[in-house]
């Protein structure tokens, strides 16, 4: 594809129509470096389509620059940002002019207004008006080129907080993908505004990734945070600390508990250039929780999303068929919980052979991996399942293994009794007609023989009903969780549904996508 350089809307759209493309974008207001390039290096290598296209708008926006900010001096040169942006893998770059964006001036517009409670956070607090004017240029540019998709930085968190928020409330169909802060050896995050510095402000500049990088580390390994050590550093190295803050997030809003995913978040002044930094904090690696009714398909996308992502798959629901065909194979009555509990006292329940995603299920050292599958397992599962004891008992053996995160977990509870603290949370599910017709093929597949397909849709209502009324964890959606119908869709596109709720909780700075 030959790459493009447009300064009008007419001839960048005259352009798109020829190319038939779904568009990538990469929004930029120019003084582009490796950060930048950065983010558009990780666009062409999570292509998913071949008909898509990577633009990368070069705007400075004077709608976020404050009265006494730097527009006038901020870096413009055209020619070199785009050859940065070519050499990284961008197919064209749009670079329109003030008239272009906002024909008639700001003032002929609408405007958007970021809810205060965004807005008078961190950076927003002494920057009035400044996320409005993000707000408001990113509604222009995307209404221009219609992207299916928006590639943003994860360094200004803020604004891709503000700008996410702003996709959810007006329901517009594109997907934001957002990739970690990019930092030099030294550990210095790339920004247009470094070039602002002198050599010895830059060397005073250095402690505040210094220090916020110390700040993880002992925090990683103590689970404490010294605010005020922090503060000390900033001073001695004469930045001025515009804020120095542990705040949720997703809110954004100061907090104590540190339990959770958390922002140790800091703006100083150097001279007269404001920089920010941040890191995450977590206690923890993530645990996500995916239930729904049976037959939605969750063992198969969520083994897929555990090798996509790097996770350790946890089959819950193969645990409690584990135990399900012990119980049947011993001739003991699912009724009878004294028995039951008995069998159980030693139980010896464990995953071998396993690469954390093709697991080999072993009970008392059997090998049950495809027993377990069997029509006679499927319709007593939920009957044995709804035992106190079995629930306790394996309840207890998951939140061992799911201790120290790392872990995508699916079953029919995970989010409510399992791992109520599961940081990201979704119900997957599908009408029974669809999981009927799943389950019959899966049946074929395995070289089971079963009745009808409308046999099979029964006995997936009255297995949902079983499973909805049990007094000990019922299914159900948990409170907090997503909820994903999956009727009409492909592995690969709930897959890709998965992914994208999941990044909307977790960032790439806490758990990177591992190189294909």
């Amino acid at each position: 594809m030959v790459q493009k350089i447009f300064k009008t809307n007419a001839e960048l759209k005259d352009w798109l129509s020829k190319q038939n493309s779904a568009i990538i974008f990469i929004p930029t207001m120019g003084g582009l470096h490796p950060g930048h390039q950065y983010l558009i290096k990780k666009a062409k290598e999570r292509k998913t389509k071949k008909n898509q296209i990577i633009l990368v708008s070069i705007f400075v926006n004077p709608l976020q620059f404050g009265k006494d900010e730097d527009f006038k001096k901020y870096p413009r040169n055209i020619s070199k940002d785009a050859k940065l942006a070519f050499i990284a893998g961008a197919d064209a770059i749009w670079a329109p002019d003030y008239v272009e964006v906002f024909p008639g001036g700001e003032h002929s517009h609408f405007k958007i207004q970021v809810p205060k409670t965004l807005q008078n956070q961190l950076c927003g607090k002494k920057r009035p008006g400044h996320f409005d004017g993000v707000a408001t240029v990113i509604i222009r540019l995307i209404k221009i080129i219609k992207p299916e998709k928006l590639i943003l930085g994860e360094k200004d968190w803020q604004q891709l907080i503000i700008i996410r928020r702003l996709f959810q409330e007006l329901s517009l169909p594109i997907k934001i993908e957002s990739y970690s802060t990019k930092r030099d050896q030294s550990g210095f995050a790339y920004s247009s505004r470094n070039s602002y510095l002198s050599d010895s402000e830059r060397l005073n500049a250095q402690s505040l990734p210094n220090a916020i990088k110390e700040a993880k580390t002992e925090f990683d390994k103590k689970k404490v945070i010294n605010l005020i050590k922090i503060a000390s550093i900033l001073k001695k190295n004469n930045l001025k600390t515009e804020y120095l803050k542990i705040v949720d997030p997703f809110s954004l809003k100061e907090t104590k508990n540190l339990n959770g995913l958390c922002l140790l978040a800091a703006a100083v002044k150097c001279g007269s250039t404001r920089l920010i930094d941040h890191t995450f904090l977590m206690q923890r690696k993530p645990i996500i929780a995916i239930d729904g009714p049976a037959g939605a398909g969750k063992s198969t996308v969520t083994k897929a999303f555990a090798k996509r992502l790097g996770f350790i798959y946890l089959d819950t629901g193969a645990m409690y068929r584990a135990v399900t065909w012990l119980i049947l194979s011993n001739s003991i009555d699912p009724s009878d919980q004294s028995k039951i509990k008995n069998r159980l006292k030693d139980l010896k329940l464990e995953f071998k052979n396993s690469n954390f995603i093709e697991q080999t299920i072993f009970i008392n050292d059997i090998d049950v991996t495809e027993k377990i599958r069997s029509p006679k397992v499927t319709s007593m599962v939920s009957e044995i399942s709804k035992q106190q004891f079995v629930r306790e008992l394996l309840t207890q053996k998951q939140q061992v293994i799911g201790n120290n995160g790392g872990l995508v977990a699916e079953g029919r509870d995970i989010g409510t009794a399992v791992f109520p603290d599961a940081d990201v949370k979704i119900f997957l599910t599908a009408s029974p007609t669809e999981r009927a017709k799943r389950r019959a093929l899966d049946l074929n597949n395995r070289g089971y023989e079963f009745s009808s397909i409308e046999d099979l849709e029964q006995e997936i209502k009255e297995r949902d009903k079983k499973d909805s009324e049990r007094k000990i964890a019922p299914l159900k959606k948990a409170q907090d969780a997503v909820e994903l119908v999956t009727d009409g869709m492909n592995i690969e596109d709930v897959l890709e549904e998965l992914i994208y709720i999941f990044r909307s909780k977790i960032p790439e700075e806490v758990w990177p996508t591992p190189n294909p």
